[in-house]
């Protein structure tokens, strides 16, 4: 740690977006004393680092909120973005950059970074990315000095726009591609966006500049569809046609991708307009950064597929935004399809986790078992493991060990087990298992399955199966909180799984949440 970041208190909001929820741990690694700006305190309760930052509630449209959270704060990072509430987003951009820049002004703060939208300002640019510069606009009204990044499309899960290419790459073979697949862009890898982020609180000559950032490589919409094609190893083909409008392209892109057509349109008409880098003040300011090129960029993107890192690139940012949304939510993230249940319990987490942990192998899997064994023996035709192997002790998990079709991938006593499947699928899965306290009392049991598909078949696969699915997860979640009564709570000592049934427990009936 440095003595200047123990002594000096930086803001952030935006905390639970992806941009945000990256930047905070890396801050903490620096050695500042990190405050978060949630409108919910509860959202960041998942997170691994909660207990190293200062949390307040406060929200940008609301300037009598802000005050308290400014004080004694030297630098704050604005990553607020309102573009999913609607038509007006614009507005409510510049509405919420001026409350916090005044907020910012009283309360004696040094700086403001934000990061926003890379464009030639003197172009047509679309409302989308014109709001973008606008806010920076807004943010420097009151006179606190800012630092304005200004990014093209950033390749990882937190753009929109990458989000959109991955998908329409991922779930199309033939593309009638629109014209603005031919304009040019500078995308630039999450992690280098990081790495300004930071650099920046530590080159005083960065105060008061506009600066654009991008990778290595200038290139076209198509050609970025073209390249993760390839890095995924899929073909895909391209038809230009003259004319298609961003109405059009808009209700395409809902059709096929998770991203809904209201959003969709601002960031397709923002297609049209060049992005690229004219500036080499990135350069001369930060020469211990070198961009990376968009094929390493995505690379690295798709490389949090990998085992170690599924649990932080995606399971924390759903668990954390759980509140009161019902006990069932299917969404999509980092190129995934996530299906989450929960329910509540009165056992303890320690007896959740008894339950969850000796699934598989000799006990089967509690529910339409019988379904269980039909996928393992299809799996068997096709090459794959199927369920003979069983699992290596029947009370006891261990990362690495097999179950049945699946590897142990993560186990956390009496609290969490991941499961990789290792069946033969047109994609990864993961199935995950959490008990956490709820603060009613008695456990949250989480059920997560993860999906993410290769190709158009991928999709087809999930969705084909998804009633069938749908039927044995939501059975199974059931009878793993109705099986938990039946352990009794062991010292926290004890080995995983290692909790003994209790034969004259009164059965506790689990309620949904």
């Amino acid at each position: 740690m440095t003595n200047a970041g123990q002594q000096r208190v930086v803001l952030v909001t935006g905390a639970t977006g992806y941009i945000g929820g990256r930047l905070v741990p890396r801050l903490i690694e620096k050695g500042y004393q990190v405050r978060c700006m949630v409108r919910d305190a509860a959202r960041l309760q998942g997170r691994s680092w909660h207990g190293l930052v200062e949390v307040v509630q406060g929200d940008v449209l609301d300037a009598q909120s802000l005050s308290g959270a400014l004080q004694g704060v030297w630098s704050a990072y604005y990553l607020v973005h309102s573009m999913m509430s609607g038509s007006d987003f614009h507005q409510r951009d510049r509405l919420a950059a001026q409350n916090f820049a005044q907020a910012a002004k009283a309360a004696g703060v040094e700086r403001i970074i934000y990061l926003g939208g890379l464009g030639d300002s003197a172009s047509a640019l679309s409302e989308h990315l014109r709001s973008r510069q606008e806010t920076g606009e807004a943010l420097r009204s009151a006179g606190v000095p800012v630092t304005e990044f200004r990014a093209a499309v950033i390749v990882g899960s937190g753009s929109l726009s990458f989000e959109m290419i991955r998908y329409l790459t991922e779930r199309v073979p033939v593309m009638i591609t629109p014209r603005w697949v031919y304009t040019r862009t500078q995308p630039i890898s999450v992690r280098n966006v990081l790495d300004y982020l930071i650099s920046a609180l530590e080159v005083p000559a960065s105060q008061d500049q506009i600066i654009e950032i991008g990778g290595a490589d200038v290139v076209t919409y198509g050609e970025m569809m073209t390249i993760y094609a390839e890095v995924r190893g899929l073909k895909r083909w391209m038809v230009p046609v003259p004319v298609l409008t961003p109405r059009l392209s808009s209700y395409w892109v809902h059709l096929v991708t998770p991203i809904p057509a209201v959003i969709a349109q601002p960031l397709i008409l923002g297609l049209r307009n060049e992005n690229i880098v004219h500036s080499d003040l990135a350069r001369r300011l930060f020469p211990h950064i070198q961009p990376v090129s968009y094929r390493e960029a995505v690379e690295l993107a798709l490389a949090r597929l990998d085992a170690g890192r599924v649990e932080t690139a995606w399971y924390d940012a759903l668990a954390t935004s759980q509140g009161d949304r019902p006990p069932v939510v299917m969404t999509t993230l980092e190129g995934m399809i996530i299906e989450h249940r929960q329910l509540t319990t009165g056992c303890s987490p320690a007896q959740v986790y008894g339950s969850f942990s000796r699934l598989g192998g000799e006990q089967g899997w509690l529910y339409m078992n019988w379904a269980w064994q039909v996928r393992g023996f299809i799996d068997r035709l096709v090459g794959g493991v199927g369920l003979r192997r069983g699992r290596r002790d029947p009370n006891e998990l261990r990362v690495g060990d097999a179950l049945d079709f699946w590897r142990v991938e993560a186990v956390e006593p009496d609290r969490l087990i991941r499961l990789r499947a290792e069946m033969k699928l047109p994609g990864q899965a993961w199935l995950q298992f959490q008990a956490r306290p709820s603060p009613e009392g008695g456990t949250v049991l989480s059920q997560t399955a993860f999906f993410a598909p290769k190709g158009l078949f991928g999709l087809l696969y999930w969705y084909l199966l998804y009633p069938i699915h749908g039927l044995i997860f939501s059975g199974l979640i059931r009878k793993v909180a109705e099986q938990a009564s039946s352990f009794i709570d062991q010292p926290a000592h004890a080995p995983p799984g290692s909790q003994a049934p209790n034969r004259d427990r009164d059965p506790q009936n689990p309620t949904r949440r």
